[in-house]
């Protein structure tokens, strides 16, 4: 992949990666389409996987709802099966789960993971690592709505504590309650430049 150095007033395009399903809370739902909202609001354009359904369906709606560009990446056979939305300002239809998350971050500025499963917390990772190994320098955030990530984050500190993950990497993770603080954190955000081979006695 190739390398992209974001300067901060660089953010034009927020990815979001979050969940298909709705989840248990209604708040979950009200939160994406507050975060669509806000980005339409600012001037952002969204960028996220593609989908009509869940959080996604929600943030995505809320974003256009307020006249905001959206951008959709969704891999063929999701689009073969009905799930992308038909709506959105581009679309973007590639062969495979690997090409979406590579073409979502080609297009944006700055990664936020809204609540989700499994598949969200693989983007976030995966956008995570490519920070961690230089392959880009754009700023990764959390939107802990409800508490939702409160485990996740006790889980990332205790790798830190094991020796697994370096502080630097850590702390790059920028997480927040509030969407225009979270937002205003990202667009302030400074490259991460870290080397990731440093000796073991530097990894924490």
């Amino acid at each position: 992949m190739k390398q992209v150095h974001l300067m901060s007033n660089e953010m034009k395009a927020v990815c979001v990666y979050c969940g298909a399903s709705t989840g248990n809370d209604p708040i979950y739902a009200e939160v994406a389409q507050q975060f669509g909202r806000t980005l339409a609001r600012r001037g952002l354009r969204l960028v996220y996987g593609g989908g009509s359904v869940g959080l996604m369906g929600h943030v995505a709606n809320a974003a256009l709802e307020a006249k905001g560009a959206v951008t959709g990446v969704i891999p063929e056979r999701l689009w073969e099966r009905e799930v992308g939305h038909k709506g959105l300002s581009e679309m973007f239809v590639v062969p495979t789960m690997h090409a979406r998350k590579a073409r979502m971050v080609e297009l944006s500025d700055a990664f936020v993971a809204l609540p989700g499963g499994f598949g969200t917390l693989d983007e976030l990772f995966e956008v995570l690592t490519w920070q961690q190994l230089g392959y880009h320098t754009k700023p990764v955030g959390l939107l802990n709505a409800n508490g939702y990530y409160d485990a996740l984050l006790a889980f990332a500190r205790h790798a830190h504590e094991q020796g697994f993950v370096r502080a630097v990497h850590l702390d790059a993770l920028i997480v927040d309650t509030d969407i225009d603080r979270l937002l205003d954190r990202l667009a302030a955000a400074q490259p991460v430049q870290v080397d990731r081979w440093a000796k073991n006695s530097e990894a924490v």
